[in-house]
């Protein structure tokens, strides 16, 4: 469904049980809502659920960049706005982790708890380089160049493998992702700081992240920043731990629900 919040108009897909507290799921850069699938599945009998396009990704609308986490964090504003959505449960992926991060610090009145996953507390000059060279390869070249990269970065081999379908999955989102969205929320991530609000997050917080991920180290800042916050390192799993880890990371993620 379509949804109009903070001056564009967004995707959405609401399901599960109605009078249930809401559970929301934020999509990484260079995926869509679809990326959850397996988790929706467990949980839609438990949870109302909200999945939605982060900004310029899936069927949200693409505007010009480049953004930055206030705006990120203004859409989710804006969308539980328009859905009536006082409070949630929010489970963020990597883009989607970050954008949790400065939710929960700048508006804990809207979080019940915070999942954010494999993702770091802040940029750094290095990866800011690293997203300057995306940024201009999705430019220049368009999305199909930046696809077999990124899902080299993002998967073990073993994954690829063993699981061609899921890595096809993920393909097909990189690729279909607006060169605007990539390049605006891309802006977003090469430029921010969490760190500083970490020890002020009070809602219970569950922080995950794959063994085989570059952000293992990131996440663990993360955790060390947040007082009482959990972490649940995925043995195997790459940048996406919820598909290629995605048994352990569900089973960690309702032990973790059935707590708070």
């Amino acid at each position: 469904m379509q949804v109009k919040a903070n001056g564009i108009t967004f995707n959405v897909a609401v399901e599960g049980a109605e009078g249930k507290p809401w559970l929301v799921f934020s999509n990484s850069l260079a995926t869509d809502l679809s990326m959850w699938d397996e988790q929706v599945a467990r949980f839609k009998d438990e949870f109302r659920i909200l999945r939605y396009d982060q900004r310029g990704h899936g069927k949200t609308e693409a505007t010009d960049g480049p953004y930055d986490f206030q705006l990120l964090i203004g859409d989710v504003l804006g969308i539980f706005d328009a859905l009536g959505i006082d409070k949630a449960h929010f489970v963020g992926i990597s883009m989607g982790g970050m954008t949790a991060l400065g939710l929960a610090q700048q508006h804990p009145e809207r979080v019940l708890s915070i999942v954010p996953c494999d993702c770091s507390p802040a940029s750094s000059p290095a990866s800011a380089r690293q997203w300057e060279e995306r940024m201009r390869i999705a430019q220049e070249q368009g999305m199909e160049a930046l696809v077999e990269p990124t899902i080299a970065r993002w998967f073990p081999g073993d994954a690829l493998a063993s699981r061609p379908a899921m890595a096809d999955k993920v393909r097909a989102m990189i690729r279909a992702t607006p060169v605007k969205g990539y390049v605006g929320c891309a802006g977003a991530i090469s430029n921010f700081d969490f760190r500083p609000g970490l020890a002020k997050i009070a809602c219970p917080v569950l922080v995950m992240v794959g063994t085989k991920d570059a952000m293992l180290e990131g996440s663990r800042e993360t955790h060390a920043g947040i007082p009482g916050a959990k972490l649940v390192e995925i043995e195997g799993a790459g940048h996406l731990s919820n598909l290629d880890g995605a048994e352990a990371f569900t089973r960690s993620l309702e032990e973790f629900l059935e707590t708070v």
